[in-house]
């Protein structure tokens, strides 16, 4: 049976659930290490023209794709350009959005463990060893991943006004609440001038660098959720006269804040505690519960309140990744929402176990990486970067300038021209530059 295409009950409720995919782990985790290991303020700075020059065009045109089409990431291009091979773009949503779950679901379920354990006293001994030894067993982590998989998909199972829009509105002030007040707290440890310094004083040497570039604007485009078909699926569910380019400025400029306060959280402490901000991956998960550690008996709730803050943020991000594959199962096979809904969430879990297992309980490699390496930078460096190109071609090439114009809500704009150029122009070239570079390194 085919159901009645959902809607968002309000306007703020898909500005919030759409935030809720944005704000995620994309800022709480990997904001901070990629801004640590790329230049500190430098970083920053090239990423806020990214988000700027390149993330509001493109969420604007992905906006525009998914409102004028009332469709899932595939059928939407189907339908507004019959028989033409633009669909691919939706298509590559779908397998970023379907492949990025697998890994994230792992490790929301190692977050939703360190919370347990900061609810119980914290974590024993050396946090380097407890991590190691926790991710190298075989049980315990696909255990915990399927909690956390079980969570995403009752959300999702619910609908979108009832699941992902209710528990959005709960949980972006929740999270809102937790990011300021650890913030707040964590610039009273004694770190904050150095950190002050890091994120904002720039080393004017570190702008030579070309891999500086490419990490900010591919965390411009990660943060962001662009390419993964969520801004497409979510603004499918919009009344058709919402207005798109005040949405996206909002939840752009709120997201950008979520990022710099998680900084501000992280980056303190580190230099409180004289640890090193280019600590990569493992900051979350080794670096601050050696920093919780440290504060002593306080140390147990603010760990705790962190990975609350963690887990709710996985979440969020968890239930936009997989809302975009059920809404095109769903049309695709013809399938109510409940049963499409289990159906893919236990296929996730499932490849999840995968990259948890890939982690040190057994050996499972693809072209020297780990699987969970492997499928973070094959959805990273190609998936995403070449399903946002195909969309922005898409609008700006096979549109007409009034279509764009009026999709878009940008008409009689003052700056509807030089967004226009830049969308057309500036964001191809450099998305191929982004995506060329990825796969080099990769």
């Amino acid at each position: 049976m085919v159901e009645k295409r959902e809607q968002w009950g309000s306007r703020w409720g898909f500005i919030l659930a759409t935030m809720g995919s944005a704000v995620g782990l994309g800022n709480i985790w990997r904001f901070s290490f990629a801004m640590g290991s790329n230049g500190g303020s430098a970083f920053l700075i090239i990423y806020l023209v990214s988000v700027l020059l390149l993330g509001f065009p493109v969420m604007l045109i992905e906006f525009s794709i998914g409102r004028r089409s009332q469709a899932d990431a595939v059928q939407a291009f189907s339908k507004l350009a019959p028989k033409k091979p633009w669909f691919l773009a939706g298509g590559l949503g779908v397998l970023a959005a379907f492949l990025i779950l697998s890994f994230y679901g792992v490790i929301g379920g190692w977050s939703l463990r360190y919370t347990f354990d900061y609810m119980t006293g914290g974590i024993s001994g050396d946090p380097s060893d407890y991590f190691s030894q926790f991710i190298g067993s075989a049980a315990q982590p696909v255990a915990w991943q399927f909690l956390f998989m079980a969570l995403s998909i009752g959300i999702v199972y619910v609908g979108v006004q009832k699941g992902i829009e209710l528990t959005s509105k709960v949980m972006m002030p929740l999270l809102s609440i937790l990011v300021v007040g650890l913030a707040v707290y964590s610039m009273t440890l004694g770190g904050t001038r150095e950190a002050l310094a890091f994120m904002f004083s720039p080393e004017w040497s570190a702008f030579t660098d070309p891999n500086i570039y490419l990490a900010a604007m591919g965390q411009a485009f990660f943060t962001l959720s662009l390419g993964m078909g969520i801004m497409l699926t979510y603004s499918s569910y919009l009344d058709p006269e919402s207005s798109l380019p005040s949405s996206a400025a909002i939840i752009i400029v709120l997201d950008t804040l979520f990022a710099i306060i998680s900084g501000l959280i992280i980056f303190p402490a580190l230099f409180a505690f004289g640890l090193d901000p280019s600590e990569g991956a493992g900051l979350v998960f080794i670096v601050l519960p050696t920093i919780f550690e440290g504060l002593g008996g306080i140390g147990t709730l603010v760990g705790l309140i962190f990975f609350i803050l963690f887990s709710l943020a996985a979440l969020s991000s968890a239930i936009s990744l997989l809302e975009v594959s059920v809404a095109y199962f769903m049309r695709r096979f013809n399938l109510s929402r409940k049963t499409t809904t289990l159906l893919s969430g236990i296929v996730i879990s499932l490849i999840g176990i995968l990259s948890s297992l890939s982690q040190g309980a057994v050996d499972i490699e693809v072209f020297g990486d780990s699987f969970l390496d492997f499928v973070d930078a094959f959805t990273g460096n190609l998936l995403l970067p070449l399903s946002a190109l195909i969309s922005v071609l898409f609008v700006t090439w096979s549109w007409s300038t009034e279509d764009i114009l009026h999709h878009t809500d940008i008409h009689g704009k003052a700056w509807a021209e030089p967004l226009i150029f830049t969308a057309k122009f500036i964001a191809p070239i450099a998305i191929l530059i982004v995506l060329a570079i990825g796969i080099i390194n990769w």
